[in-house]
């Protein structure tokens, strides 16, 4: 384990992590590693694994601290995909063309051994005058049902709070600096069950086509225009993303279909109005045509945004002294756990770029995560100043 009196080095902890197979939910010995590291460097930790989700709280300085900085992450990865096609080993860690490959090398295990190594050289050369917590989930690409939404549990239950916190996934989609995160559109999932009466397809008269029904509300769900964009925020959108008979023969009207859809939505819209609007089509349709339709929803999160600000200048000010770039302000992208962070406390993200996240070859260019370190390291500086 590497001393920590001695700056730590970043891409060898990014390697170490890699290493670990902690493909979701398995935690690999990620957190493991990372409980030891933090531990040997004066912070308080404690493990809040719920389910089958292992997720690592650590603390340095005094509980209730008025000034407490917050970083928050995940150890783990997706699946390897086609392992055969991987040109390197994926938990090799291998160096080479200037590059860390690896599955989790960018996504995001490097982002995470950059502000651990900023927070511990912080508190061992110059002990700032607050706190610092980090939280760090092994359920972020999975449900994220136990991970960040566990440790934000765990904070409430033992009265910690983080006064500000950074997510420290890739936010760059071209080159280091480019973009930070001030917030992010909802996501929303719909499955929907028609029932029909199966028959002959010669007498359509003598059944009720679930299909047609599937098709007639999926067409009128995918064709809605939500919104035009905000300032902040890309329009909504709904894309149908599966429809599904199970029936081979073409002289039978099937009994059952299912379908599916998702909804990626900004802050003019909540999940529940967009739920009752869904509910709206469904009933209409379902009276036109006599098939039963259920629909089951799950709301991943609702869109939010934390609004330019202080939060936002300290990164970006830091980003522009190490890099001389000013990352644009960006809620483009998917969803991440800063959609649960939100609730507790004002968050942006900024990160690396995330070119080959989630492919065959994963990689992160060695360079790129020394300058997050670097990051991540004056923006501690700055806000402890």
């Amino acid at each position: 384990m590497t001393n920590a009196n001695s700056p730590i080095d970043p891409v060898d902890l990014t390697a170490k992590l890699v290493q670990c197979a902690s493909i979701t939910p398995v935690e690999g010995g990620a957190l493991v590693l990372l409980e030891t590291l933090l531990t040997e460097a004066g912070f308080e930790c404690t493990r809040v694994d719920r389910g089958d989700t292992c997720n690592l709280f650590a603390r340095w300085g005094a509980k209730g601290d008025a000034r407490t900085f917050g970083f928050n992450g995940h150890t783990d990865v997706v699946p390897l995909g086609d392992e055969s096609a991987w040109t390197v080993p994926p938990f090799g860690a291998i160096q080479k063309d200037g590059y860390l490959w690896g599955r989790g090398a960018t996504d995001m295990k490097s982002g995470v051994a950059a502000f651990v190594a900023a927070a511990i050289d912080l508190v061992t050369d110059t002990p700032p005058d607050g706190a610092i917590i980090i939280t760090i989930t092994g359920d972020e690409e999975g449900p994220a049902t136990d991970g960040t939404v566990a440790l934000l549990d765990y904070l409430d239950d033992t009265n910690e709070a983080m006064t500000v916190c950074i997510v420290g996934e890739p936010t760059c989609p071209n080159f280091m600096g480019e973009m930070m995160k001030i917030g992010r559109r909802g996501s929303m999932n719909a499955h929907f069950t028609f029932t029909g009466v199966q028959g002959h397809s010669a007498y359509p008269h003598q059944t009720k086509n679930p299909v047609a029904a599937m098709a007639r509300l999926m067409d009128r769900l995918g064709s809605h225009e939500f919104d035009t964009g905000t300032d902040e925020f890309d329009p909504s959108h709904l894309a149908v993303v599966t429809m599904d008979t199970g029936n081979p023969a073409t002289n039978v009207i099937p009994a059952n279909c299912t379908s599916a859809l998702n909804i990626r939505f900004n802050n003019l819209h909540t999940g529940a109005a967009l739920t009752d609007w869904m509910q709206s089509e469904l009933d209409t349709v379902a009276a036109e045509t006599g098939v039963k339709i259920d629909m089951r929803v799950k709301i991943s999160g609702e869109s939010f945004l934390t609004p330019e600000g202080p939060l936002s200048d300290l990164v970006g000010n830091a980003v522009f002294a190490e890099l001389g770039i000013r990352p644009g302000l960006s809620t483009s992208g998917g969803t991440s756990d800063a959609r649960f962070v939100k609730s507790h406390c004002p968050v942006v993200e900024f990160g690396l770029e995330g070119k080959t996240m989630h492919q065959v070859d994963e990689r992160v260019e060695i360079k790129l995560v020394h300058q997050l370190k670097s990051i991540y390291g004056r923006i501690l500086r700055d806000y402890f100043a």
